[in-house]
């Protein structure tokens, strides 16, 4: 998950992008309006993707990926979301959170949140139908049915503790889902019948346009958790499918602009314009496009971008643009643009329940030794130098609640440092060095990537060797399963992580990452545990006051890197390109992609 910008970031962009957080909660904006250069709105065409892999889910409920989320905007909704922006300048604009299925924001003065911050009531608009046959409302109870999927044992949220911390009862709701399974097969039916005879004490349906919230504690980025997929409503149809399985895929129902004809496996994602969507009842998406063609199976990115500059594609789907083709780019071409990043894209992260290299991975000082060696300013060259990476040495990345500059590992130039690698290897118990499995995604700029940090760290010592995993499979199928962590399939790859919302965003790091949690879908990719963490986690979501929260944020940091959990390489900026006929391009912070649902096409332009 990554975002960018033209120059590397600052303190003063930091603060720019938390400048955001007042609008969280109290944005009324609803339709985003056109850029003031695209024109009149034209409706038709055929938008063009092309790239290398897979998503990682279809499922709402699943998906943890940004290409998945770009196209996810076009068929499940929320009660809240975002707007994208139309400039590189504007991004702090797309924090606010804007009523989606919802009607309006819930606010003290409205009556939708109690005196105490503990109720949330959210009425839902009419007119938002499923694609059924025939179409109908999208109801409450179908939210009910969503927050019910969040936890289950096949392919979870990939942040549940955004919602057990938060809202009353999911904590015990999740843990009596996990037990149920411990032994039982969990087959749609199975899976179904727990969920209908369980209930959230938190999450109810007060009638079928009315949805009650009741939270454990005040939570002032609540409405920042009810705008991710995670929080989307699901159709009763769901109940006959293992989430996210084969079966699921090919009969995913939309309640948005848009709804998925066809889904071919590593192959092609098509999507056409949703019969029962109707304008009126969405007031942040609009339906130009005819449909939406993904094509996979291109790899490599100049490929992609030649496509996109002969007019045969539109947008890349999953791949950067060339970083050679930066410079060019960059000197004047209007369809090219690099929005602002606080990310941490890529980072190294470390199987904690790999048994490989007799247990390396869950000794700390071997751990060290990977922080010193990595040349972080070799990483950023890959991705196109200082316009598009800069070198990162916190577990939060500038722009976030918590971030303060620090250096933990520092090394000379940040270009690291063999011989202090060398050095703790020795005091670890590795003077002759260790051999390790490096996975990596098979395309774009990631074996590049990997081939830079293992040549770094053969330097001192450690053989990687390298386990290629595809690009569709490596978060959903490889990363998220801890199965395969426990059996020591990996010891070491780079990730990247996009936070899920900017503004109030104290959370958005630190618990999907670093917070206990090693059930399917997780993002704690290794499984790290460490009770502090957890209990100044939960101090941080306690605490009221925002400067003392950030503190405590801050403190997470401090831990995490402490422990040497991940390797930050690079805080990234975004580059995009598109073809000359895609118009009114909105940027999408969080997903760090245009809005599919507000562009349209210049029939003039090839």
């Amino acid at each position: 998950m990554a975002s960018l910008r033209h120059l590397s970031i600052t303190v003063a962009v930091a603060a720019s992008l938390l400048a955001g957080a007042c609008a969280t909660q109290t944005g009324t904006n609803t339709s985003p309006s056109p850029s003031q250069n695209a024109g009149a709105p034209v409706s038709g065409g055929t938008l063009r993707l092309v790239g290398g892999g897979d998503v990682d889910h279809l499922d709402p409920t699943s998906a943890y990926y940004t290409v998945t989320s770009g196209i996810m905007r076009g068929y499940a909704r929320q009660l809240f979301g975002l707007n994208g922006v139309s400039k590189e300048a504007d991004t702090t604009k797309g924090f606010a959170v804007v009523p989606d299925v919802a009607t309006e924001v819930p606010t003290a003065a409205n009556g939708g949140i109690s005196a105490d911050g503990l109720t949330y009531t959210v009425k839902l608009r009419d007119g938002v139908q499923w694609d059924t046959q025939p179409p109908r409302q999208v109801t409450a109870g179908d939210f009910v049915r969503g927050f019910k999927r969040i936890c289950n044992p096949v392919a979870g949220a990939g942040a549940p503790g955004y919602y057990t911390s938060t809202i009353k009862g999911m904590a015990a709701y999740c843990a009596d889902y996990a037990k149920a399974f411990e032994k039982a097969k969990p087959t749609a039916a199975a899976l179904a019948a727990f969920q209908n005879s369980h209930e959230i004490a938190g999450v109810k349906a007060q009638d079928d346009r009315t949805i009650v919230f009741t939270l454990v504690q005040p939570a002032g980025d609540f409405l920042n958790i009810l705008s991710l997929n995670f929080s989307s409503a699901a159709p009763a149809e769901y109940d006959q499918y293992v989430p996210d399985d084969a079966t699921f895929r090919q009969h995913v129902i939309s309640d948005g602009p848009y709804r998925i004809t066809q889904y071919v496996a590593t192959k092609s994602i098509r999507l056409e314009k949703n019969p029962a969507w109707n304008q009126a009842a969405d007031p942040i998406r609009h339906q130009y496009v005819n449909a939406v063609d993904v094509k996979m199976g291109v790899t490599e990115p100049d490929a992609v971008q030649q496509q996109i500059e002969a007019g045969s594609a539109d947008l890349a789907w999953d791949l950067p643009v060339p970083t050679a083709q930066i410079p060019r780019l960059k000197s004047g071409d209007p369809d090219f643009k690099i929005f602002p990043g606080a990310v941490t894209n890529p980072y190294i992260v470390f199987n904690l329940q790999s048994k490989n290299a007799g247990g390396a991975m869950g000794k700390l000082k071997v751990r060290q030794a990977i922080e010193y060696a990595v040349n972080k300013v070799a990483i950023a060259k890959i991705y196109g130098g200082a316009d598009v990476a800069t070198a990162l040495h916190t577990a939060i990345p500038p722009g976030n609640i918590g971030y303060q500059e620090y250096n933990p590992y520092p090394t000379s130039g940040d270009q690291g440092d063999p011989a202090k690698c060398r050095q703790l290897l020795a005091e670890a118990g590795y003077p002759d060095g260790l051999t390790l499995v490096g996975a990596f995604r098979n395309a774009g700029n990631h074996p590049a990537n990997f081939q830079s940090y293992s040549a770094d760290l053969q330097k001192c010592g450690i053989t990687v060797k390298g386990l290629p995993v595809r690009q569709g499979d490596y978060y959903g199928a490889f990363l998220q399963n801890p199965s395969i962590a426990k059996a020591s399939k990996w010891d070491i790859s780079a990730p990247g992580w996009v936070p899920d919302w900017y503004g109030n965003n104290g959370r958005a790091v630190s618990q999907p990452l670093f917070q206990t949690n090693c059930n399917p879908g997780t993002s704690n990719y290794g499984c790290y545990s460490n009770p502090k963490v957890d209990d100044l986690i939960k101090q941080a979501l306690a605490e009221p006051d925002q400067a003392k929260a950030a503190a405590l944020w801050h403190r997470v940091d401090q831990t995490v890197m402490g422990d040497a959990v991940i390797v930050p390489l690079n805080n990234q900026n975004t580059p995009i390109y598109k073809s000359k006929r895609v118009q009114n391009a909105l940027y999408l912070p969080a997903f760090q992609l245009y809005d599919i649902t507000n562009l349209w096409l210049n029939p003039n332009s090839p």
